[in-house]
């Protein structure tokens, strides 16, 4: 017990699972990867694998340390979400409580997974009873908004991002609505910076597929956005636009080039502003 067990869910992007596991592989304990026994997306969509994947997985994984979890993620009767809390559920149920759960996204690449794990073992005493000891450990996603000109446009402000628990309670996504402690982690998240083609595939098969009030609106300010007027503009994100208040420009054409060009110290929080969120989220739940 006490492993840092890391989850992936495979969906229609799974090609993105190439650069998210590579980062994870050596400080992982054991990976699993999640895909539905009949290849549905949480909407009941199905989707084609090709087999070239999976070579690719035996032949990356060295140290035999990824397995495969098939299951039934698909139940009609649940909306996207709530499949999507369910998969997430199952799947680190498959890992083991008694670990650390970790579940990172296929378009989520961190850039010092080992930093994160030196971060997780300091609350390892959160393992022995987790179910009365609930806790969950966030880094900060650079959000992508879209490729063009030679480069990336990106949220501004970083987003948290919550990567790991010791118990599954899941609410929403990944997030268990208890305690959040806040590290000093960063992670490409390429988020909606995807082909026009792939972007609606996106929206209409994950799990936050009914939250997007305005599409339309939504398609025509990012199809438009460019690196020549992206200062003129404000309001960037899918669901409340003003969470995604200003965007920045980094060159670079993939998110290998991307990691190497941003710059990462005028993005990562202080550890001012950690402590400071640290202190809220012990505070809140002091009593509960």
């Amino acid at each position: 017990m006490k492993k840092i067990q890391v989850g992936f869910l495979l969906s229609y992007d799974y090609e993105k699972l190439k650069k998210s596991i590579p980062p994870v592989y050596n400080a992982a304990d054991n990976i699993f990867i999640a895909m539905d026994k009949d290849f549905r997306t949480w909407s009941g969509e199905t989707f084609d694998v090709s087999d070239s994947f999976f070579e690719w997985v035996k032949n990356f994984d060295v140290d035999r340390k990824i397995q495969f979890y098939k299951d039934d993620f698909y139940v009609p009767e649940l909306k996207a979400i709530e499949n999507d809390n369910r998969e997430r559920h199952m799947l680190s149920l498959k890992m083991g409580i008694g670990n650390w759960l970790v579940q990172v996204d296929s378009d989520e690449y961190f850039f010092n997974f080992e930093n994160f794990v030196k971060d997780l073992r300091k609350y390892d005493s959160y393992l022995d009873d987790p179910e009365h000891n609930n806790i969950q450990i966030a880094a900060f996603l650079i959000n992508l908004y879209k490729y063009t000109d030679g480069g990336i446009l990106y949220v501004k402000e970083p987003t948290r991002g919550v990567m790991a628990t010791n118990y599954p309670n899941y609410r929403v996504a990944r997030n268990t609505r208890k305690r959040i402690v806040y590290t000093q982690n960063l992670l490409l998240h390429e988020s909606i910076a995807r082909t026009e083609e792939e972007l609606l595939l996106k929206f209409n098969n994950w799990g936050h597929n009914i939250d997007i009030k305005d599409k339309d609106a939504f398609m025509k300010k990012w199809r438009t956005t460019n690196k020549s007027n992206y200062k003129e503009r404000e309001d960037f994100f899918y669901i409340e636009p003003e969470k995604w208040k200003q965007l920045e420009f980094c060159e670079g054409q993939n998110v290998e080039e991307i990691g190497k060009n941003i710059n990462l110290k005028d993005i990562m929080p202080s550890k001012t502003f950690i402590a400071g969120k640290n202190f809220g989220q012990w505070f809140k739940f002091l009593f509960k």
